[in-house]
């Protein structure tokens, strides 16, 4: 079944949604910091942290963003109604490249906001002991998994908009093709009939 702009629009949307709630989870889920535990030679350390289901919300997080942003980057040159046009007719349109180029960023920045702090709070996870006695066992750091979250919904609305901007080019494009093969039947038509001047009658050429 052949999809319509506004059931692109909204799986764009579910995905970025899910992506924002999921990344927020995983920046409320993640402790502030483990437990370190001295090793019974004395000169290393174990860090003991609590359940922390950040990394899985992370990636979670990360995945329905590179959902979203596929989705979305595919919805603007879908053949809607089998009609397909020209990518570049689309980048003819300042408005529509500034929003494109926009979106793809926005998308990559939150990606690389979710993938890092979710990466290291999962070295900080799988590489617990340390040789230092002093070491404080830290997470990763508080803030970067809520700003890709906002980021990642911020992207899926700019998608939207870009989608909002390819619909308009379309219509006119299409617009534009109607007429000018419209005009184009009617030259021909009127090219098949003369005036003689001289007999006073309509003649077919």
């Amino acid at each position: 079944m052949a999809a319509s702009m506004k059931q692109m629009s909204l799986i764009v949307s579910f995905l970025g949604v899910v992506s924002f709630v999921l990344g927020v989870l995983a920046e409320n889920k993640k402790p502030a910091a483990g437990i370190p535990v001295t090793g019974l030679n004395g000169a290393s350390v174990t860090c003991k942290y609590p359940a922390d289901r950040t990394v899985v919300l992370g990636y979670l997080s990360v995945a329905f963003l590179v959902a979203s942003t596929v989705v979305g980057y595919l919805s603007l040159f879908y053949p809607y109604k089998g009609k397909s046009i020209p990518q570049g007719v689309l980048f003819k349109h300042t408005t529509f490249t500034v929003f494109f180029n926009i979106s793809l960023f926005t998308a990559g920045l939150a990606a690389a906001l979710l993938l890092w702090p979710t990466i290291t709070e999962q070295l900080h996870l799988t590489h617990n002991v340390h040789h230092d006695v002093n070491y404080e066992c830290p997470t990763a750091k508080t803030g970067l998994l809520g700003g890709g979250a906002f980021l990642s919904l911020d992207s899926s609305l700019l998608w939207l908009i870009a989608l909002m901007l390819a619909g308009n080019a379309r219509e006119d494009f299409f617009e534009e093709e109607s007429n000018g093969v419209e005009k184009g039947e009617y030259g021909t038509a009127s090219s098949d009939n003369y005036y003689d001047a001289d007999s006073g009658l309509k003649e077919s050429s």
